[in-house]
């Protein structure tokens, strides 16, 4: 009988991640539910925060400036300061970070203008708001299911192990096997729910952050306005730019000595 141990052991790593993954996915969407979205649309710098977090912002910044001819980016990837003076703390994020001198390479900008503090504050303003997923949430529960998954793999370790236990007659494995079913039903029916739950939430932007994204236009078109464009930047990014020497000044890199 020193397959029931091994039972009790799988019961307990089976109950244990379940209930670690329950909790978390409640916390998770009381999160999402605890906050009421206050009529309004998104504006610029939300949209590019849920699409592609604080780089995104960045680079929106960055495109905004330039398409105001503002500021200069090469397509050698340095940024030019025409006009010092920023009309919002994101634009002061940039210009502060291409420094007095009034130039210097995008990349440093980029990454520099991301981790600003106008940036934190309007992410905390979105996770206030219930439309962006909080730093923890998303982690908390993708540890959860990766816990899950190796108290599934445990389970079939120790059921393994008891089936192969010498001097059982062939009627006692099948009830093992029955018994080692139980808990194995347990996880796999917590992942498949997880799958479920869990799957609506990306990097950045919660369920509800993804509702206001979806109403946004996706299509590129350099002609169009400057709203429209820019929102078109703020949801897909560098790749939605239309201008070829602009995408370049983005995607320049040093060549390796």
């Amino acid at each position: 009988m020193f397959w029931v141990l091994l039972l009790l052991l799988a019961w307990a790593a089976a109950g244990t991640a379940c209930t670690r993954l329950c909790l978390a996915s409640v916390r998770a969407a009381a999160a999402d539910d605890a906050h009421t979205l206050d009529g309004r649309g998104l504006t610029l710098y939300e949209a590019a925060f849920l699409s592609g977090g604080p780089a995104r912002v960045a680079e929106l910044t960055l495109v905004s400036m330039a398409r105001q001819r503002r500021l200069l980016l090469a397509h050698t990837g340095w940024a030019t300061v025409v006009d010092p003076r920023g009309r919002d703390e994101m634009e002061r994020s940039v210009l502060g970070a291409i420094g007095p001198d009034g130039q210097s390479r995008i990349a440093p900008v980029r990454t520099s203008a991301a981790a600003a503090e106008a940036v934190r504050v309007l992410a905390d303003r979105l996770v206030a708001a219930g439309l962006a997923v909080p730093d923890g949430a998303r982690t908390t529960v993708a540890g959860a299911v990766r816990e899950v998954r190796s108290a599934t793999a445990a389970v079939l370790v120790l059921a393994a192990v008891a089936l192969l236990m010498p001097a059982q007659a062939p009627h006692e494995r099948a009830l093992v096997a029955v018994w080692f079913t139980l808990p194995l039903i347990l996880t796999m029916s917590c992942l498949a729910i997880a799958r479920i739950e869990v799957h609506p939430y990306t990097r950045w932007a919660s369920p509800a952050g993804q509702h206001l994204l979806s109403s946004l236009t996706h299509r590129a078109d350099p002609d169009s306005d400057d709203r429209t464009y820019l929102t078109t930047v703020a949801v897909r990014g560098i790749r939605a730019v239309g201008e070829p020497n602009l995408r370049a000044a983005f995607g320049h890199r040093e060549p390796h000595l």
